[in-house]
């Protein structure tokens, strides 16, 4: 073959000339350049795109620096989703559009702003001030230059000018601020009346007719989304200490070697006086201070009994002075080193010599003495066998872990084996929907699931992974799955259940309890109806109402969020007035009475409130003139997006 295209080299040149030709007339040199090579464009900006490249490059950083900063709580497939990704999108549209407008601008940055800027980076300092050294070992260890990061300082800068002055002078109108803060106190005095739909549950009556029926008219609220049975080995602490015993040798052992974590050490009741005195106080003070304490001392020896009336009247110590100078039960390692040293070799009822610590001079007893004690071996003994298991199921769970992490990737197609071989048992469910289990009433299981396996299962990470291509359509084993520290996890898929509507035998009781709520919020709404009406028309006075409370949008009281909001939507000239409003628990009744001006808020209340404002505010106008930008540069966002964005790109 090769020898035939030496030999024809002319010909060979002539054939591939009449295949290429037409292609370049076709696209043109530029198009067909463009066809074998072109990356994806996912935005314009001012007819200049933004390519999937640089997209995916500021994905990475963006992922990088989340799982940095979760460390071991990280997880993409949970963080990744279309809306982060939208939303990656966007900023870097707005960005573009931001360095644009600075381009056409033609805004600057001088010399000294950087260097003040720079200058005000805490990171770069020492002491509050700027340290050219920590500059540059801050710079090393990011691998950049003081040039590069000025330039990129000066970039930032200078695009600040953009949106920046927007929102740093945006002020909402003091008449705006007055009107909000008016409408946060005002308050109104109201009485209510509720109707509760539970209390109309026995009046109700559900036929085999009528959950028939509903069940014909809405089966689509039934649908359920299509699911997956799934099979999975689970190992946790306490999957690894099943099998486990604890000998009574190790026991013994440990309980001999952390007697200390079963003791109570030896504790000492102790009563001093103190002259306090300064450590830099001059000689002589210390010198009269140890003298007062000396001749305390002195009378103490004498007559022991007086220690209590003594420190009332002469102790320093706040603390201890007013109590007769008892200080309580103290173990070692509670006072200063002086003091505790010196109490600890004290027999007691003997009053101490002068004791000199760097709070002054102390003269000290001990009232009591409780000696050190160890509790006995069977009164701990459930607690050690405890923690030895616990000890002994982490070295084994380790194990074990490695062990299914190797064993569920030399064998792909099944669980079955390695749960045996591993001694872990193989575990059912079915129904795990993209979203999470799918509810009992729903779904009938063949095997129930352990309301403890609940949470693990509907983990995000498990759930991404189980509907993974390898896992789902290739119906391989998973990979391990850490759900949280101390529980893995591998799956495989069994069977895959299309969306389908339950059967009306397996949802009755569902459709039952929801006609029943259903009906007896209608019946709560008739009887307020009833009972508001007749109050209008003049037949009855209103009767059965709770006591008038005082409600503002700052306390509601005993109001609800549905009945709050109808009480403070209700205008001026229309108090005095009685209305009904729905509530997720069944109808209420509203008289309000009057409306007044609550307490004007407090200055600093104020001042925070207006803040918060002119912030919002600020945000508000920037999001405005960003719009206005971006239909400026002509933004556009490109198909290609939309299927990144889903996720639907398979990269």
């Amino acid at each position: 073959m090769f020898d035939f295209i030496r030999s024809h080299r002319r010909w060979m040149q002539l054939v591939l000339l009449i295949l290429v030709v037409p292609a370049f007339a076709f696209f043109g040199i530029e198009g067909y350049v463009g066809f074998m090579s072109r990356d994806k464009e996912l935005a314009e900006v001012n007819g200049v795109a933004i390519t999937q490249p640089e997209y995916d490059a500021v994905r990475r950083n963006q992922l990088e620096d989340l799982r940095r900063a979760l460390g071991a709580q990280f997880d993409a497939e949970a963080i990744d989703t279309p809306a982060f990704r939208e939303r990656i999108l966007n900023d870097m549209i707005n960005q573009r559009v931001i360095a644009e407008a600075a381009m056409q601008g033609r805004y600057s940055v001088s010399d000294e702003q950087v260097r003040d800027t720079i200058a005000d980076i805490p990171a770069v300092q020492e002491n509050g001030v700027f340290s050219a050294q920590r500059y540059r070992q801050v710079l090393a260890a990011q691998g950049m230059t003081p040039a590069d990061f000025e330039n990129r300082v000066r970039s930032d800068l200078i695009l600040a000018q953009v949106l920046g002055p927007v929102g740093a002078t945006a002020a909402a109108p003091n008449k705006v601020a007055q009107a909000l803060m008016a409408a946060m106190t005002q308050e109104r005095v109201v009485s209510l009346r509720r109707f509760n739909a539970a209390g109309y549950e026995g009046d109700v009556e559900i036929t085999a007719t009528d959950i028939a029926a509903w069940y014909e008219d809405n089966q689509e609220q039934l649908r359920l989304p299509e699911s997956l049975n799934i099979e999975y080995v689970l190992l946790d602490e306490e999957a690894a200490s099943q099998g486990l015993s604890v000998p009574e040798s190790e026991i013994q052992a440990y309980y001999e070697q952390n007697q200390s974590r079963y003791g109570q050490p030896e504790q000492r009741r102790v009563s001093h006086i103190l002259r306090e005195v300064s450590p830099d106080a001059d000689q002589a003070t210390k010198e009269a201070a140890r003298a007062k304490a000396q001749d305390l001392a002195d009378q103490l020896q004498a007559d022991p009994a007086q220690f209590a009336t003594l420190a009332a009247e002469f102790s320093q110590d706040p603390g201890s002075s007013s109590q007769g100078g008892d200080l309580g039960w103290i173990s070692k390692d509670t006072l200063v080193p002086e003091v505790e040293q010196a109490v600890f070799q004290l027999e007691p009822d003997t009053i101490s010599e002068v004791i000199e610590s760097p709070f002054g001079y102390h003269v000290a007893v001990v009232t009591q003495v409780q000696p050190a004690s160890v509790k006995p071996l069977e009164q701990v003994r459930e607690d050690i066998e405890a923690e030895v298991l616990r000890q002994m199921a982490a070295v084994r769970f380790a194990d074990l872990a490695t062990s299914l992490t190797n064993l569920v990737y030399d064998q792909r197609d099944a669980l079955a084996p390695i749960a045996d071989q591993l001694d872990l048992p193989l575990r059912q469910a079915q129904g795990l929907a993209r979203s999470g289990l799918l509810p009992g009433e729903l779904f009938a299981r063949e095997t129930p699931i352990d309301p403890d396996q609940v949470e693990i299962l509907n983990n995000p990470r498990v759930l991404q992974i189980a509907y993974s291509p390898e896992v789902l359509q290739d119906r391989f084993n998973s990979g391990v799955i850490e759900t949280a520290p101390g529980t893995v996890l591998a799956l495989r898929v069994q069977q895959v259940n299309p969306s389908a509507v339950p059967p009306l035998d397996q949802v009755e009781g569902l459709i039952r309890d929801r006609l029943v709520v259903e009906r007896s919020l209608a019946l709560a709404r008739q009887a307020g109806e009833a009972a508001l009406s007749v109050i209008n028309d003049g037949s009855q006075s209103p009767m059965g109402f709770a006591a008038a409370e005082v409600v503002s949008r700052q306390d509601p009281r005993n109001l609800n969020a549905a009945e709050l909001e109808a009480v403070m939507k209700q205008p001026q000239g229309a108090v005095p007035s009685i209305i009904g409003v729905d509530t997720s628990q069944g109808y209420s009744l509203l008289d309000i009475k009057s409306i007044a001006a609550g307490q004007e808020m407090p200055i600093a209340n104020q001042q925070q409130f207006k803040g918060q404002l002119a912030q919002a505010w600020g945000r508000a106008e920037e999001q405005a003139a960003m719009q206005v930008l971006r239909r400026l540069f002509n933004v556009q966002v490109l198909p290609d997006a939309q299927v990144l964005i889903s996720g639907q790109d398979n990269r």
